[in-house]
């Protein structure tokens, strides 16, 4: 009997629950990834800010399936899907499959302005957070030894363009390792007079909370000395610094945390897609020409009871990895499938140390008890014990010592 395919590309965090989730011992499973670990996002901007190390937050794939004898893990880039052959074609291979779940995630847009991407690197990766970390490190190094007060005024000067939860918390987190943690280092220049300047095009941060905790962010992040610009558009962005309406700010740290849009393999489906690239997948999170075919976190544009579209987050990702192998396990046909259901576990963003906010359902918090809570759900969602106990660890150091340990510049020549 032939044994069924099951492909899953993509293993963030929808496409390994997924693949943690399927339970047909008969079946061949392969997990397909450019990169060879799972990568907790929502920590990414703490490696970028100094505060956690790489490994702390990436995990090895391999390491995570390894009681799964039946599933394969590639490390490949995948260049096309083949729907009418059922090929995931890769650069020297083809995988064929009879189930395909693609989880492949979102990756920054820069609204038709790609080439600001090499002077405003956003935050998508490993490899991204180590840029902006060694690159705003590198700022404080070059502004000790500028000759001229303008000199120090432009490395000093960060700009974080996107009033989301990344741009929030890499605002915050840059004000606390200038302000606090470098505060007393050098000694030409003050980093407590480090210019932090956060944009948003609307008319408040974090669109999606309620007012009042975009309100407390607000206050807390200006408290933090966080210049708060809101109803401004940024028009230009070069080596010099970035044009934000009339006006011209002269910085060499300019970080994009402002927009996402799907993966161009997604175009390879020849389905129905958003303005963002996302599939528009049916209420089983298959696409709308094909049942076997999953897309599911922010790779697609899945439509809740309401009409509204779920956010690209990791608990959507998770629970609609496990909802889609569960389909997979029992075989079920499309027309016998339940339609998806997003349980909202609620949301939440760090400001600083001791500063969050927190929204679940009708409740809202913010300050100490919304920060406790963050760090707990955090540390809760990292797999492994090893990653829990670093990052606690760090986490609690810091808090104690305000010092932010992994300051290391490694990679001079790309700054």
């Amino acid at each position: 009997m032939k044994k069924e395919k099951i492909v899953i590309i993509g293993g963030g965090f929808g496409g390994l629950n997924a693949a943690k989730s399927l339970k047909k011992t008969g079946a061949e499973i392969t997990l397909i990834d450019k990169t060879n670990h799972h990568l907790f996002q929502p920590l990414l901007y703490q490696v970028a800010a100094a505060a956690l190390s790489p490994g702390d937050i990436a995990t090895p794939i391999r390491g995570v399936l390894r009681k799964r004898k039946n599933i394969k893990v590639i490390m490949e880039k995948v260049i096309s899907i083949d729907r009418k052959n059922k090929k995931v074609i890769l650069k020297d291979d083809e995988i064929e499959f009879d189930y395909l779940i693609v989880a492949v995630g979102s990756r920054h847009s820069y609204f038709g302005n790609d080439q600001w991407e090499n002077f405003a690197p956003g935050l998508k990766t490993i490899s991204d957070a180590l840029k902006i970390r060694e690159k705003m490190l590198y700022a404080f190094e070059k502004a000790e030894v500028a000759k001229t007060d303008a000199e120090i005024d432009k490395y000093l000067t960060f700009v974080i363009v996107g009033g989301g939860p990344t741009g929030v918390e890499l605002a915050g987190a840059i004000a606390e390792i200038s302000k606090k943690t470098m505060r007393k280092d050098f000694r030409r220049i003050d980093p407590s007079k480090t210019k932090i300047i956060l944009v948003e095009g609307e008319n408040r941060i974090l669109t999606t909370y309620d007012n009042s905790l975009s309100k407390a962010a607000e206050e807390s992040l200006k408290q933090m000395g966080v210049n708060v610009l809101l109803n401004r558009k940024v028009t230009e962005i070069n080596s010099e610094g970035v044009q934000i309406g009339d006006e011209f700010i002269n910085a060499t740290n300019v970080f994009w945390a402002a927009g996402n849009q799907a993966s161009p393999l997604l175009k390879s489906l020849n389905t129905e897609q958003d303005r963002a690239g996302r599939i528009i997948v049916d209420n089983d999170c298959s696409i709308k020409d094909d049942a076997n075919i999953f897309i599911i976190g922010d790779a697609a544009n899945f439509k809740n009871g309401g009409g509204k579209t779920l956010p690209g987050i990791a608990p959507v990702a998770i629970q609609q990895g496990k909802y889609v192998a569960d389909i997979i396990n029992k075989n079920i046909n499309k027309e016998d499938r339940k339609p998806f259901k997003y349980f909202d576990k609620g949301t939440m963003a760090t400001i600083g140390r001791a500063k969050a906010v927190l929204q679940i359902g009708k409740f809202k918090a913010s300050g100490f008890f919304a920060w406790l809570t963050w760090v707990f759900v955090h540390i809760m969602y990292l797999i492994g014990f090893r990653n829990r106990y670093m990052v606690m660890s760090e986490w609690v150091w810091h808090y104690i010592n305000m010092k932010n340990g992994i300051r290391l510049i490694t990679n001079k020549q790309n700054n």
